[in-house]
């Protein structure tokens, strides 16, 4: 089915067509058409327009007003202030218009004209260390950001860019070489996700233990690093190992938070070794990197460090080895030269921010980012306890990843259990919707928060059924459904014809911006735009259900029809727009 047009998009259009027809000298002009409290929507052009032309704003909405035809979308246009336009579009467009999208398995949203191909870098783990909520918001924003972009049309490509390679391996790998039995598993045995952590965190802390008391093994872990580098058989062999013990860690992490991470999207930073010399190569040959102090390095006019003197992009160490940006500019080769990224998203925390312009500035001097491909660092704020500080234990640690959801489907369990008694939850329904719930409002919580913000880590606000919360929605869809339970044999159906109550046509105006909104989630990297969108539906179908009996008391027949009509319309919306942010939508809450 072809794209339906948005009832914003049509009153835009006929407000531009009236301001071309009554001022032809004008050229083409913005109506600035916005929703208002005042009337539906409100026209805001005349005043720039008036301005310009030297005229009278009052005037010029007049002579627009006086141009356009009322009647099949526009019910009444009047001036208003200093010249604004407050438009009121007809019942019937609202209706009809919700019926396209409602005959549309896409409620009606368009795909991009133009698609690109968009690797995402997300959800970045590190081998052979333990995932803590520091890892919570990226890879939360990256799959939200993934399944909004993969349903406006973009071609998405994800990357997992791990920690899985540098010196510490060394120590890691010389360990497990004289303690070769230390990470094997019993025959058949499957572990799980916390047996292989705890496997590698006593692995660590052992190797750990020696390597500072013990000068002969961290000489031998140094020439281990070494081999590791020269690509020594044997010990990439025991390499392979942390990284196969760190996935099966990993994927439970991820299963956890209902997020699916495939193997074959998991390319780390061993993945570059082999274009890290060439990378090299071609920034000093181009002269965008120089040689400084035997280190070669990238300069910038506008990064120093305290002493004002240049702080540069070090992409080789003067000992011979690699730096972070060594390997984030050869992904950057990778991504452009053999995935045909137009668009290269990375989600990482704003405290990378100026290492990331300064890798993206250098990938410009060296034309593998030009006017055809950009690169965008989505950049996120810091998790907070309730305190308002970084988030800790009690006893000052950073917070395990696992522990902090296990607490949001607990805590969400007693919201379930207690609201789950009306409906007669079974025990196996409470323990599916607790997790539905808690992992749902983890995800939220942090989508609904600006990336770039800071955010308390408050769950007993999450799980709350009142405000802006998750299950403030997922309780509004589990409505819907129930709605339709006892509806008995009414079905939905949309009258056009009928005159519609204010608070459906409330629902019915913000239905018809789903695509909308999309769109600018998608083109500004903003999930929030989406969870404010859907926490506003909420409470407009609350408005509604409270306002407009659709089963009882009985309403005639069609007005039924028509109420129903609305319920699976906001249903279908709520649906999608959830399941974009990876949040499930119980039917029964």
């Amino acid at each position: 089915m072809a794209p339906v047009t948005s009832l914003a998009s049509t009153v835009d259009q006929r407000i531009a067509d009236a301001l071309s027809a009554a001022l032809p000298e004008a050229g083409p002009a913005d109506p600035l058409l916005r929703r208002s409290d005042r009337a539906d929507f409100q026209a805001n052009g005349m005043l720039a327009l008036a301005k310009k032309l030297k005229g009278n704003p009052r005037e010029l909405a007049a002579t627009v007003v006086a141009a356009l035809s009322k009647g099949d979308v526009l019910k009444e246009v009047e001036v208003s202030g200093p010249g604004f336009l407050n438009i009121t579009v007809t019942d019937r467009a609202i209706i009809e218009t919700l019926a396209a999208r409602a005959a549309d398995d896409r409620l009606g949203v368009p795909r991009a004209a133009d698609p690109g191909t968009t690797v995402i870098d997300y959800a970045q783990p590190n081998v052979a260390k333990e995932m803590h909520v520091g890892h919570l918001r990226s890879a939360v924003i990256g799959a939200a950001m993934v399944e909004i972009l993969e349903f406006t049309g973009e071609n998405v490509i994800r990357r997992h860019h791990i920690g899985d390679w540098g010196t510490q391996f060394g120590m890691l790998i010389q360990y497990l070489t004289e303690h070769p039995h230390e990470l094997d598993h019993g025959r058949g045995d499957e572990v799980s996700g916390e047996e292989a952590m705890s496997n590698l965190n006593r692995l660590y802390k052992a190797a750990r233990v020696l390597f500072d008391s013990d000068d002969e093994f961290k000489a031998r872990a140094r020439d281990r690093v070494v081999a590791l580098q020269a690509g020594d058989a044997d010990t990439l062999a025991h390499w392979q190992r942390f990284v196969d013990e760190s996935k099966i860690y990993f994927h439970s992490v991820f299963d956890k938070l209902d997020m699916e991470i495939r193997d074959e999207d998991v390319v780390g930073e061993s993945a570059y070794n082999d274009m890290l010399e060439e990378t090299c190569r071609i920034l000093e040959e181009t002269g965008v990197a120089v040689r400084s102090d035997g280190a070669l390095c990238v300069f910038f006019d506008d990064v120093k460090g305290p002493d004002g003197n240049p702080t540069p992009l070090i992409v080789k160490k003067s000992n011979g080895g690699y730096g972070y940006a060594a390997t984030d500019l050869s992904a950057i080769r990778d991504r452009v030269g053999n995935l045909k990224a137009n668009t290269l998203l990375y989600v990482v925390d704003a405290r990378q921010s100026l290492h990331f312009k300064m890798v993206f500035e250098t990938a410009r001097r060296a034309n593998w980012l030009n006017e055809d491909v950009k690169a965008v660092q989505l950049a996120f704020g810091t998790v907070l306890g309730k305190d308002g500080k970084p988030f800790k234990t009690r006893e000052g640690e950073t917070v395990r990843l696992v522990d902090l959801l296990d607490e949001a489907v607990e805590r969400a369990s007693a919201v379930v259990r207690e609201k789950g008694k009306g409906i007669g939850l079974t025990e196996d329904e409470v323990v599916e919707r607790a997790t539905e719930v808690g992992i749902g409002a983890v995800k939220y919580a942090d989508l609904s928060t600006s990336a770039a913000r800071d955010y308390k880590f408050d769950l007993d606000q999450m799980v709350s059924l009142h405000g802006d919360t998750s299950v403030y929605i997922q309780y509004a869809y589990a409505r819907t459904r129930s709605i339709f339970g006892n509806a008995g044999d009414r079905s939905p159906v949309a009258h056009p014809e009928l005159e519609l109550a204010p608070a459906e046509r409330a629902l019915g105006l913000h239905l018809d911006m789903f695509g909308e909104v999309l769109a600018e989630a998608a083109s500004a990297y903003e999930p929030h735009k989406l969870t404010a969108y859907l926490y506003q539906l909420a409470s407009l179908f609350t408005t509604f259900y409270t306002e407009c009996p659709v089963v009882r008391p009985a309403p005639p027949q069609e007005v039924a029809e028509n109420r129903l009509f609305l319920c699976d319309v906001t249903a279908r919306t709520l649906h999608q727009g959830m399941t974009l942010l990876g949040i499930h939508t119980p039917e029964r809450l």
